[in-house]
């Protein structure tokens, strides 16, 4: 977990210095490296399934909002699954815009959407450590996994801003 989480920190420093952009005029898009828009949705939705039974994030978290979310909320889930494969499939590079049911302070910000969860840092890395599993039983190579894995890193203090340590 420790070498999971250096790796996980080490994108998250090189997504904030060199921003996911278009690729190359001749390269392929994350995006078309990851398969398009029905590979994303299949991963969104193992992933998006595999969160609300992780004891760590999910029904049985010790974080009130989150248990909550994935006890009461579930009628949301599919609408949340699809706003996880728009967001997915424009910061990877691909034709299909996330609009945010909560804007955050920029176009991709996820502040907003997540201050009232309180969501840790811990919980943070747990949900990351989560898609990990995700793109693995997708067989998502490693580059674009490790490129997947830092754009959600990057926005980690805007899904913690709601936390307050105790």
């Amino acid at each position: 977990m420790k070498k999971f989480l250096i790796a996980l920190l080490s994108l998250l420093a090189v997504s904030l210095a060199v921003p996911l952009q278009a690729a190359p005029k001749g390269d392929k898009s994350l995006y078309e490296r990851l398969g398009g828009v029905f590979a994303i949705a299949a991963v969104v939705d193992q992933f998006s399934d595999a969160l609300v039974q992780n004891p760590v994030v999910g029904k049985t978290s010790q974080n009130p909002a989150l248990r909550e979310w994935h006890t009461n909320s579930l009628g949301r889930l599919p609408g949340l699954k699809f706003e996880r494969t728009l967001w997915v499939c424009e910061v990877s590079g691909g034709p299909f815009k996330f609009t945010a049911t909560k804007p955050g302070k920029k176009h991709l910000g996820l502040e907003s959407a997540h201050r009232d969860l309180r969501i840790s840092p811990a919980e943070f890395d747990e949900v990351a450590a989560e898609l990990g599993r995700s793109l693995d039983l997708a067989k998502v190579p490693a580059r674009e996994k490790g490129e997947v894995l830092a754009a959600f890193a990057a926005h980690k203090n805007e899904v913690t801003a709601g936390y307050k340590a105790k």
